[in-house]
């Protein structure tokens, strides 16, 4: 079953609860999905209003781009399950057995790579906020400011994610080549995220 569809309730549950899937990819997507839907949400709060009449066309747009970041991430939550699968598998394979460490390397490369697009989105998303916070409604200044918090959180979580799974891999050029993808990635949008955070604060 698609955990996409289970309910806020169940979803929470099987977090807090002795499975390895939902986890901490599926989690950081599901926050970075929400984390987007508010800056729809100014969006949706500032279309129609006499004053932002010249943005309005902008805002249309951001809100195009956040409806599709947020669904992309809405299937990296079944995404990161499905993948995460393979490996837990491969992790019960006797040490000796022989072909385990080339499984194991496709296992965790696969399971990587999802952590990592939604780091990627999350990014997009953060983008996206800024535009939001800048052209918005001033009356919901606050949900974007909480948008972007939510984004910041994602994208940690994300990153952490990714690098659970490169550091156990024996290729360590791929390993390290995209760790420092993930690196440069956070150092620009954390940065830019605690910015936007501080700057809708200041304005309230």
């Amino acid at each position: 079953m698609s955990l996409i569809n289970e309910s806020v309730m169940s979803f929470s549950c099987k977090l807090a609860s002795k499975t390895s899937v939902p986890g901490g990819g599926g989690a950081s997507a599901l926050a970075a999905a929400v984390g987007t839907a508010l800056g729809s949400m100014v969006g949706e709060f500032t279309i129609g209003k006499k004053k932002y009449a010249d943005v309005e066309q902008d805002i249309i747009s951001l809100m195009k781009k956040a409806d599709d970041i947020r669904f992309s991430l809405l299937k990296c939550i079944d995404d990161d399950a499905i993948a995460f699968e393979p490996l837990s598998k491969a992790y019960s394979i006797p040490k000796d057995e022989p072909g385990r460490d080339e499984v194991m390397e496709k296992c965790l490369k696969d399971a990587a790579q999802v952590p990592f697009r939604i780091l990627e989105l999350a990014c997009d998303a953060i983008d996206l906020q800024q535009e939001f916070a800048d052209k918005g409604s001033v009356i919901m200044i606050s949900d974007a400011a909480t948008g972007v918090a939510l984004l910041e959180g994602a994208i940690k979580g994300a990153a952490v994610n990714v690098k659970i799974n490169t550091k156990s891999m024996k290729d360590r050029d791929y390993a390290c080549d995209l760790e420092k993808k993930v690196d440069a990635l956070l150092k620009e949008y954390i940065v830019k995220a605690e910015n936007i955070y501080i700057g809708v604060c200041n304005r309230m």
